[in-house]
């Protein structure tokens, strides 16, 4: 027999995956996630502290740092129920007592609002996520995306080279800063309130989703 607990945690990763396919992957936003998902190097797992512990948190990101196939992995909480500020604080503490560091660590959650005013400010309703959710990504592959291209790295000859060209060129921006600014623009051109009409019908789906679980525990 299903239990309650069971039964949320299969909700929680149902309306997750919502998020991700319908409005990260199916909109563009992340550059690797449907790769990443496809080839089975993603790995979704749901913490069920209610209290802001970390003693659950901790084991699993000890876990899953431990598998060197998992290059991203998702803390989901759908149970702690704590504001936007008090999760970053949270996700900042947990990065802090994970003694492996193999992981980088964002705090994604569902009451980022929609501001398209700056790429900076669009970050967070990227992150507008079901649940209070902590991205880990694998910091090896962080550095191989971030690896300058063999255009930039590759040898040339000083006396074919125009020097103050060279110099001249722009410096590109850092990966997030483009990913970032590819973002904003992507989300500018969809529909007036299409990506706030997605997401709030994922959280609605969530909240009766929970409501009925809650119900089976009465």
């Amino acid at each position: 027999m299903r239990t309650p607990l069971a039964t949320l945690e299969r909700e929680a990763l149902r309306v997750y995956a919502r998020y991700v396919e319908e409005f990260v992957e199916a909109h563009s936003l992340c550059p690797w996630a449907s790769r990443a998902r496809l080839e089975g190097h993603v790995k979704p797992r749901v913490v069920m502290t209610a209290d802001g512990s970390f003693d659950e948190a901790v084991s699993a990101v000890r876990e899953l740092s431990a598998d060197e196939n998992i290059h991203v992995a998702l803390l989901i909480f759908p149970r702690l129920s704590i504001s936007r500020v008090e999760f970053e604080r949270f996700t900042s503490a947990l990065r802090e007592l994970d003694e492996d560091k193999k992981m980088a660590m964002a705090p994604f959650h569902p009451d980022a609002q929609p501001d398209l005013s700056s790429a900076e400010r669009c970050v967070a309703f990227v992150r507008r996520s079901p649940d209070p959710t902590i991205q880990l990504v694998r910091l090896s592959i962080l550095a191989e995306v971030r690896r300058p291209s063999d255009e930039g790295t590759a040898f040339m000859d000083p006396s074919a080279m125009d020097l103050r060209a060279f110099l001249a060129r722009p410096p590109k921006p850092p990966l997030h800063e483009r990913v970032a600014n590819a973002n904003l623009a992507t989300l500018r051109a969809l529909p007036a309130d299409h990506a706030v009409e997605l997401l709030d019908d994922i959280r609605r789906d969530r909240d009766a989703a929970y409501a009925r679980v809650l119900n089976e525990e009465e």
